[in-house]
């Protein structure tokens, strides 16, 4: 992969911008959550396998495109779907993506995902807000030579999801009557979903859900200086804590239940975001 396709895609992207049109925030969209996207204003859809360096997606239920538009009078940059380590790519799946990200100008990333809760409480259709990541996946993204046009070579992973967006999410809950929740990602390869004693050793180690994405997001958006706030759809209790077999047909149905509430909660953030000064 070219080191230099951030900037290719950056171009391309904004050469099918609307005129005047400079996101503020760049959102992905995990499993069964694409639908948001549909309800942005004037937008244009720009399909993976157009944009250099991007990963073109294999799950069902990933879309697999890049939709800018204007939701809740805010300028946005989605991705529908995103890439995993499983599929092969490496841990640099989304590097390339999220620089482009950067390279659009946007304020901060908003990473969505559907996880398995470790906590018996926190149960299917449930927001977790995301306030740490475990990686628990063999190695960083950034392993390899440093690209410096985007970071330092060592760099903090301290507030990596940032606390003050984090408030004004969980205040964005509250005024809409939204139960959100907080809690630590930890980072799982997959395809396979996890073992029970593993399920039990992850939350020894501190973890509150579990999935497969989400760090190759973070790791590069934090090095290139963007701020992250992430929320987890709960599609399952994980391995070992529930009678029902996991499924990602289960993942996909219960991300839609969850995503109805995930919505509202985005578009009321949303809101929120565009009454205070831009960065």
């Amino acid at each position: 992969m070219s080191n230099n396709a951030p900037f290719q895609a950056a171009a391309l992207v904004r050469s099918r911008m609307p005129a005047n049109f400079a996101p503020r925030v760049a959102m992905i969209l995990g499993s069964g959550l694409g639908v948001l996207a549909e309800q942005m204003a004037d937008a244009v859809t720009i399909p993976f396998d157009e944009l250099p360096g991007f990963p073109i997606s294999t799950v069902h239920g990933h879309a697999g495109a890049m939709v800018i538009g204007t939701l809740a009078g805010v300028q946005v940059v989605c991705l529908k779907g995103r890439g995993h380590f499983y599929e092969g790519y490496g841990l640099g799946v989304m590097t390339s993506a999220v620089r482009t990200l950067k390279l659009l100008g946007v304020d901060f990333l908003f990473v969505t995902n559907a996880a398995g809760s470790l906590r018996p409480e926190v149960d299917a259709g449930s927001l977790v807000a995301l306030t740490d990541h475990i990686n628990f996946l063999p190695g960083t993204p950034m392993i390899g030579p440093n690209d410096e046009r985007f970071g330092p070579r060592f760099f903090s992973m301290a507030n990596a999801y940032d606390a003050e967006l984090r408030q004004l999410l969980k205040d964005t809950a509250a005024g809409k009557n939204i139960t959100i929740h907080e809690g630590v990602y930890i980072a799982y390869s997959g395809p396979n979903f996890e073992t029970p004693a593993e399920i039990r050793a992850f939350k020894t180690l501190g973890a509150d859900v579990v999935g497969m994405s989400v760090v190759p997001e973070v790791v590069p958006a934090r090095h290139c200086g963007l701020k992250v706030v992430g929320v987890s759809v709960i599609t399952n209790l994980a391995e070992g804590l529930s009678p029902f077999p996991l499924s990602h047909e289960q993942t996909l149905k219960y991300a839609a239940v969850g995503a109805e509430s995930l919505i509202k909660l985005i578009l009321g953030f949303l809101e929120n975001v565009a009454k205070t000064p831009k960065a």
